[in-house]
C-alpha cells in the first residue's frame, strides 16, 4: 500500500482543496481513520461491510463538507469524521429498523445535520431527480448506484453483475461514483432545493 506524507488538520485540509493533492489526502484519510470509524459502526450493531460503506460515504460527505467551506475545525478532523460516520449510519438504523430502540438511537445522533449522500438517494420524494441524474452520471456508474440504492444488493451481489474482479474494485468504483454524483447536484440548484426541504 502507497505510504503517503503525513498531515496535520490544517494541512489536510488544504490538500483536500488542491485538486493535486486530493488523491495523496484521501489515502491518508483512509489510512489513519478508517480503523476508528469501522470501529464505533460495528461496536454499534453494524457489520464490517456497513462499516465499510459507511466510511465510504462519510469521506464522500467530509470532501464536500469541506470544499464547501463549512468545516470550522472546532472538532478534529477524527473527531468530525466519527460525527458524519455516526449520523450516516444512525439515518441507516432509523429507516431499516421499527423498534423504539431506533428511535432512541436516532434521536440521540441528531447533533451532526449534514446532509448524507446514502440518505438523500434512498427518499423516495426525489428518486425521480436522480433517476435523471444517474443516466447523466454515464453507463458505470449509473448500474453501480442502481444496484446498491435501488436493488439494495451488497457488494458481493453487485460482482456478479458487474465486470469488476472483486468487490473492492466495486467499492472503489462507488466511491468514484458518489463523488461525481455530489458534483451534480451542487451543480443543480433545483435539485438541492428540493433535498434541503426534504431533509430539515
Amino acid at each position: 500500500m502507497k505510504v503517503v506524507r503525513k498531515y496535520d488538520d490544517v494541512e489536510l485540509i488544504a490538500a483536500i482543496n488542491d485538486k493535486k493533492n486530493l488523491d495523496d489526502a484521501i489515502l491518508y484519510i483512509y489510512q489513519n481513520y478508517s480503523e476508528t470509524v469501522s470501529s464505533f459502526i460495528t461496536n454499534n450493531g453494524g457489520s464490517q461491510q456497513d462499516a465499510d460503506d459507511i466510511f465510504q460515504e462519510t469521506v464522500v460527505a467530509f470532501i464536500d463538507i469541506v470544499k464547501k467551506g463549512k468545516y470550522r475545525m472546532e472538532a478534529s478532523i477524527k473527531t468530525f469524521l466519527v460525527s458524519v460516520a455516526r449520523n450516516i449510519w444512525f439515518n441507516q438504523i432509523k429507516k431499516k429498523e421499527r423498534s423504539g430502540r431506533r428511535e432512541k438511537l436516532y434521536e440521540d445522533s441528531r447533533g451532526t445535520d449534514e446532509m448524507d449522500v446514502s440518505h438523500y438517494i434512498s427518499d423516495r420524494e426525489v428518486k425521480q431527480e436522480f433517476r435523471e441524474l444517474l443516466i447523466k452520471l454515464g453507463e458505470p456508474c449509473r448500474k453501480i448506484l442502481t444496484l446498491f440504492y435501488y436493488e439494495n444488493l451488497s457488494m458481493k451481489e453487485m460482482v456478479d453483475q458487474l465486470p469488476y474482479e472483486n468487490e473492492q474494485v466495486v467499492r472503489n468504483k462507488k466511491y468514484k461514483c458518489l463523488l461525481q454524483l455530489t458534483e451534480m447536484i451542487k451543480a443543480n440548484p433545483l435539485i438541492a432545493s428540493q433535498i434541503n426541504e426534504i431533509i430539515k
